[in-house]
């Protein structure tokens, strides 16, 4: 008898000591947004930081200019799949981040996405501050040199969700099922 009530007591304060723990660290961690603060270059020259991923749920895609097929596919469906979302569509902002910034000034990139989509902005900067912020982001990617001199980007073709307060909130796989990539943008845009 002395025992079960021993083991509950102990049973007790663990319980107390795992809420009050996590008690503090989602306070320690409320309003820090997902990624590091950064100070880049909009596609129209506009200064832009961590503070546009706040206040509205976010998709942001990280790529290239130059990249042959996943990139403007993966731009291409981001577009329709927000206009196929109608209201709630309008309620996410879209982003292109380049992880190819020495090829991929703002005006590049703005002729870049502007053909695709109104309503996805470009965004690049200087190389080492772009890098940081992929970086932050968990974004891989790598220069591969090509015969003749050129060069292509390998790197992450994953479209990653950001919540209003701008933590993450997962991610759209290059080739997802467009049914769940719908869905997942859906709930964003509702949370």
């Amino acid at each position: 008898m002395m025992r079960s009530i021993l083991v509950g007591i102990i049973f007790l304060v663990a319980l107390i000591v795992g809420w009050l723990a996590f008690d503090w660290y989602r306070d320690q961690n409320s309003g820090q947004a997902y990624g590091a603060p950064f100070t880049l270059v909009d596609m129209r020259g506009n200064e832009i930081t961590e503070q546009a991923f706040r206040n509205k749920p976010s998709a942001v895609f990280f790529g290239f200019t130059h990249c042959p097929e996943v990139c403007p596919t993966t731009l291409y469906e981001l577009d329709n799949w927000l206009n196929e979302l109608g209201a709630d569509g309008d309620k996410i902002n879209a982003y292109f981040v380049t992880i190819d910034p020495e090829r991929d000034p703002p005006e590049t990139i703005n002729a870049y996405v502007s053909n695709v989509s109104p309503r996805i902005l470009g965004i690049s900067g200087e190389p080492d501050k772009v890098f940081e912020m992929a970086r932050s982001f968990g974004i891989y990617w790598k220069k591969v040199d090509l015969e003749g001199g050129d060069y292509t980007m390998d790197h992450t073709a994953s479209i990653i969700l950001l919540d209003r307060s701008g933590d993450f909130a997962g991610t759209i796989a290059y080739g997802e099922n467009p049914q769940n990539a719908l869905a997942k943008l859906k709930r964003l845009a509702g949370g």
